[in-house]
């Protein structure tokens, strides 16, 4: 992981899905366990699924809130 991934997960949104549109880090746990379970895609997108997957298993979300841009 790259300190700059972080800021990624709060500015890339999901590009297809039920969650198109979505920013990674706001993707809901369950829809990141689903892609843990079935496979993430080969993708830089993956990448970053499977960083907000790991993330939001371990409870650390509270990491990202200072890297969000003000809403």
């Amino acid at each position: 992981m790259k300190p700059e991934d972080l800021e990624r997960l709060v500015s890339t949104v999901m590009p297809f899905g039920k969650h198109q549109g979505t920013f990674i880090a706001d993707l809901p746990g369950n829809y990141l366990n689903w892609f843990a379970r079935e496979g993430f895609p080969k993708s830089e997108i993956g990448h970053l699924l499977a960083l907000m997957q790991e993330i939001d298993h371990n409870g650390l979300g509270d990491l990202l809130t200072p890297l969000r841009p003000p809403r």
